[in-house]
């Protein structure tokens, strides 16, 4: 291999290899919402996960597009009612109201894989 074409692959592969470390760091810095409401961002990282999951039981068969319309329906009401209990308290929520939704995301992830 030339030596030209030998510095063309280390270039490439440096840049390969700062631009997958930028994005690693980028994944895992934690927005400043995200450090001042903790119990928000889980309830609404939970809803986001459990959407994922019925897009895939409907693209593998395993669920019917009526079946995943009724599911996102109940994850609405709880995102609803999530935005709800943290606009009574200053865009936070309780541990309580926390428990409350993760309840109610219970119920709805146990009809997802049925």
């Amino acid at each position: 291999m030339s030596s030209r074409s030998s510095n063309t692959v280390w270039v490439a592969l440096a840049a390969g290899t700062l631009l997958s470390l930028s994005r690693s760091t980028a994944a895992m810095a934690e927005t400043q919402w995200e450090k001042t409401h903790p119990r928000r961002d889980q309830v609404n990282g939970r809803l986001a996960h459990q959407s994922k999951r019925i897009h895939r039981e409907v693209k593998e068969g395993e669920m019917t597009p009526a079946q995943a319309a009724a599911l996102h329906r109940q994850d609405h009401q709880i995102r609803r009612e999530e935005r709800i209990m943290a606009s009574q308290d200053g865009g936070h929520i309780t541990r309580q109201e926390q428990r409350t939704l993760n309840q109610q995301e219970n119920a709805v992830s146990k009809e997802i894989g049925k």
